[in-house]
C-alpha cells in the first residue's frame, strides 16, 4: 500500500518508488477528522480538487477512507493483504504521533509502516550546529543547508496500481466540496503545479529578488499551496534551478531554506506550534480578540488601504502575498494589540496554503517571539509600506473597489483626497503613530521587568 498524505503527486516520490519495488500498489488516502475538522473551507476545497486530480492520474484507483488512521490503515492493509504500508515521513507533532500509532497497530498484525522521504528538501532534525544543537538562527542554518546539498529527484516509478473494491472519493458519506461563494482558487494537482513552476521560471525568476516584495506584480511562484500538499517536491524545484545562478534564483533557494528551517524548529520545539518560542514576550498585555477592531481587521475594514487589500485578497483567493502578510501581521499585533495567535488561527482558517510550521513561525517572526525573529520594536508603518511596495496603488485598487477612483499612489492615502471617502471606504480605526508608541511602551515594560528580575537574581 501507498498511503498518500502531503505528497499528492506521482513524480519525484521516493515512497512511491519504494512501494512500486514491492509489487502491486494499492493507493490510499484517509480523511482524518483530526486534520479535516480544523481546516477551513478553502483548504478543504483545494485538497478535494487535488485528490480528484491524483485519482485521475491513478486511473481511478485511489481508495478514500474516512476515520482514525490508526484504525483505518491496518484495516485496509488487512483487506488488501498488504505486508507493508509505504508513506512519506511526517515531521509535524500530530503526524509523528499518528504515524507511531499506525506503526504500532500494523506491527501488532505482523505488518510494517515504511517511511521514505519527507515533504522537505532536507528532512527536519537532519542538520545540527557544530556543537550538536538545533539551529536557532536562519543564516547559520541556511549555510549548513546549502553545504549539505539536496539529492537528485527520485527516479520515475512504474507502479502497478490496484484497487481492492474500497470506496473512492465520490463514495456515499464522503464530503462534498464546500461552497466557497466568490473565492477563486487556482487549478489543483501536480500538472497544474508544474505548469505554474515552468511559467514562473520563464517570466519571473530573474526578477524575483525584488519582484517578490511587490504585491502589485505577478512576481512570486504562488506554489506555497502546492508545496503544502506535496503536489510537487522542493527537491524538484532545486533541481530545476541548477544553472540559474543569478540573484533571483538565490533568493528563491533562500525561501525554500526558510521553509525547511521552520519545519526544523517545529521538529525540535513542537510546543512552538501553539505557544511562544521565546516565552518572555508572552508577558505582553493584549486586547481581547472579541472586539470590533479584530473583526474589522479580519474583514479588511481598518481604513489602512494595504492592510485591507491584504485581508480582502485572502477572502477572495485564499492566498496573501508574503510582504503583505508581514504588514497585516504587524498591524494586528502592534497597532491593534491583538495577540499573534488569533491572527495565526484566522490565516489557518482561510489560506489554501495554511501550513503549521510556516504559518506559526512567520507570525512569531512578526510578533518578535520566534526563532531569529524580527525585533518587537520593528513596527511596520502601513502607509509607507504600501507606498514602497505598491507604488502606483494597483494592488490596493485590485482588492479595495471603494478606492478605485483614486489614481496612482493616492489610493494609499484617501484621507488626503477631497473625494477619498466618496465610495464608502471606512475611516482609519486607529492612529498608527499613537498605537506604535503604546506597543513600544508595553514592550519596554516587559523588557525592563525582565532586566530587574535578572539583576535581583544576580543579587
Amino acid at each position: 500500500m501507498l498511503w498518500f498524505r502531503r505528497d499528492l503527486r506521482l513524480r519525484d516520490h521516493p515512497a512511491l518508488v519504494a512501494a512500486a519495488a514491492d509489487g502491486e500498489v494499492l493507493p490510499l488516502f484517509v480523511l482524518d477528522d483530526a486534520l479535516w475538522g480544523p481546516s477551513g473551507d478553502v483548504r478543504r476545497a483545494h485538497l478535494l480538487r487535488s485528490l480528484r486530480s491524483l485519482d485521475a492520474a491513478l486511473g481511478g484507483h485511489l481508495v478514500v477512507e474516512h476515520g482514525d488512521p490508526a484504525d483505518v490503515v491496518p484495516r485496509v492493509a488487512r483487506r488488501a493483504g498488504a505486508a507493508r504500508v509505504h508513506v512519506s515521513a511526517d515531521a509535524g507533532p500530530y503526524g509523528r504521533r499518528r504515524d507511531d500509532a499506525v506503526a504500532a497497530a500494523l506491527a501488532g498484525a505482523g505488518r510494517e509502516l515504511v517511511r521514505t522521504g519527507t515533504p522537505y528538501a532536507i528532512g527536519p532534525g537532519t542538520l545540527r550546529t557544530a556543537a550538536g544543537t538545533p539551529f536557532q538562527v536562519f543564516n547559520a542554518y541556511s549555510r549548513a543547508w546549502l553545504a549539505h546539498g539536496v539529492p537528485a529527484p527520485a527516479p520515475p516509478a512504474r507502479a502497478r496500481w490496484v484497487r481492492d473494491g474500497g470506496p473512492g472519493l465520490d463514495a456515499p458519506g464522503r464530503p462534498a466540496e464546500p461552497d466557497l461563494g466568490g473565492v477563486e482558487l487556482p487549478p489543483a494537482g501536480e500538472d497544474a503545479a508544474l505548469a505554474r513552476w515552468a511559467s514562473f521560471r520563464e517570466h519571473a525568476l530573474g526578477a524575483y529578488e525584488h519582484g517578490r516584495d511587490r504585491p502589485d506584480l505577478d512576481g512570486t511562484s504562488q506554489l506555497s499551496h502546492a508545496l503544502k500538499w506535496g503536489e510537487l517536491h522542493p527537491r524538484t524545484l532545486l533541481h530545476d534551478l541548477r544553472g540559474h545562478e543569478g540573484p533571483g534564483a538565490a533568493s528563491y533557494r533562500s525561501e525554500l531554506a526558510w521553509r525547511d528551517f521552520y519545519a526544523d524548529v517545529l521538529w525540535h520545539r513542537p510546543d512552538s506550534a501553539r505557544g511562544y518560542y521565546a516565552p518572555q514576550l508572552a508577558q505582553l498585555r493584549y486586547e481581547s480578540p472579541d472586539s470590533e477592531a479584530f473583526r474589522a481587521w479580519c474583514e479588511g475594514r481598518t481604513g489602512y488601504p494595504v492592510v485591507d487589500a491584504g485581508m480582502r485578497q485572502m477572502r477572495s483567493v485564499g492566498w496573501v502575498h508574503n510582504r503583505v502578510r508581514l504588514i497585516v501581521g504587524s498591524f494586528l499585533v502592534k497597532d491593534l494589540h491583538v495577540e499573534w495567535t488569533h491572527g495565526g488561527r484566522e490565516f489557518m482558517r482561510r489560506l489554501r496554503d495554511a501550513d503549521l510550521s510556516s504559518n506559526t513561525h512567520n507570525w512569531q517572526w512578526v510578533a518578535g517571539s520566534g526563532p531569529d525573529a524580527g525585533p518587537f520594536f520593528r513596527v511596520f508603518n502601513p502607509i509607507t509600506q504600501g507606498l514602497k511596495f505598491d507604488p502606483e496603488g494597483e494592488y490596493v485598487r485590485r482588492y479595495v473597489p471603494e478606492l478605485r477612483h483614486l489614481p496612482g499612489k493616492a489610493a494609499h492615502t484617501p484621507w488626503e483626497a477631497a473625494d477619498g471617502y466618496a465610495h464608502g471606504y471606512p475611516q482609519r480605526i486607529v492612529d498608527h503613530a499613537r498605537e506604535r508608541r503604546v506597543a513600544l511602551e508595553e514592550y519596554a515594560r516587559v523588557r525592563d521587568r525582565d532586566r530587574d528580575r535578572d539583576r535581583d537574581r544576580r543579587g
